[in-house]
């Protein structure tokens, strides 16, 4: 009989990975989390989890966009550190997260934005393409970073894992501003009062 034979309701496993998709385990409204707990689909920790995941396949989509290749290598290596991030979230009590990675994304957003010209005005999202992409990411990842602080109230987290979400909506806000500019636009600017006379 092979190892990977399924027994019973609980889903086939290959050391950490399922190799079993449908595993109707969920079908209740409960989730596994990674240290084999259980919980509804509705807790603050799924829904941290969700947003999170949401954020990395917006994520995604903006790299299907013709990017310069410093943007195109810092989005993949986000898209990895969201992973590490979706893990802390999934071990409660575990921290994943780590200070460096913070810090790399602090010094990412100061190189990019030491190229820009100074804000005067708030700019709205939009503009090129991927530009307006980058800041659809910003928006989901201010949400997910709503859901961490909601999480954080009733469970703690770390503090590495609260301050790289923070700090990644800066840089996707920077993002936004540098994709306009190489892709010929201008920041795309908030006109005060514009329809209202």
């Amino acid at each position: 009989m092979s190892e990977e034979k399924h027994q019973g309701n609980e889903p086939e496993r290959k050391g950490n990975r399922l190799s079993k998709i449908v595993t109707r385990t969920g079908d209740a409204g409960t989730t596994g989390l990674g240290d084999g707990s259980r919980t509804t689909k509705d807790s603050l920790r799924i829904a941290a989890i969700g947003d999170v995941d949401e954020l990395n396949s917006a994520l995604g989509l903006l790299l299907c966009e013709e990017l310069p290749d410093p943007v195109r290598s810092v989005l993949h290596d986000i898209q990895h550190d969201l992973f590490d991030l979706g893990g802390e979230l999934c071990l409660p009590g575990m921290e994943v997260m780590k200070q460096n990675q913070v810090a790399r994304l602090e010094a990412i957003v100061e190189d990019f934005n030491s190229d820009l010209p100074m804000l005067k005005e708030f700019i709205l999202p939009g503009g090129t393409r991927p530009a307006a992409l980058a800041h659809l990411c910003r928006t989901v990842c201010r949400r997910a970073e709503r859901a961490m602080v909601a999480l954080h109230h009733a469970e703690a987290l770390s503090e590495p894992a609260r301050r790289y979400i923070n700090r990644l909506s800066d840089l996707l806000f920077v993002l936004g501003r540098s994709l306009n500019r190489s892709g010929g636009r201008g920041d795309v600017l908030w006109q005060k009062g514009r329809t209202a006379e």
